[in-house]
């Protein structure tokens, strides 16, 4: 069986929602083999993640609301337009960039919305 390091290859993008239940082990997984890892949510960075580009909770909270809001007033769901998120939030995890002896540029570190030290 290869090695999470080697089917990763280098870095690892973690996009899916499948690895939610597993979200520890795909963290620990990435220190432990040394790879920088982008998640799509923030809850990985805040777990020890390196960082995660994701869209805003609070957004996709009011518009799922909206999208309630309008099925309860008899509204069909096909009838509804499809929606993208359109805030989106950088966070950079310092102290794993740290662990992993990575520098985040200081370019980097003024996009971010949040950074956790």
């Amino acid at each position: 069986m290869k090695s999470f390091a080697a089917v990763a290859i280098g870095g690892l993008l973690a996009l899916s929602v499948l690895l939610e239940p597993n979200r520890e082990r795909v963290i620990t997984l990435a220190a432990q083999s040394r790879l920088p890892a982008v998640y799509a949510w923030r809850e990985y960075a805040d777990a020890g993640g390196l960082m995660a580009y994701a869209p805003n909770r609070d957004e996709l909270s009011q518009r799922t609301a909206s999208f309630v809001d309008r099925i309860l007033k008899g509204a069909q769901p096909a009838d509804l337009p499809i929606e993208q998120p359109t805030r989106w939030e950088l966070i950079i995890n310092r102290k794993t960039a740290k662990s992993l002896g990575l520098s985040i540029p200081p370019s980097l570190l003024r996009l971010a919305q949040h950074i956790i030290e």
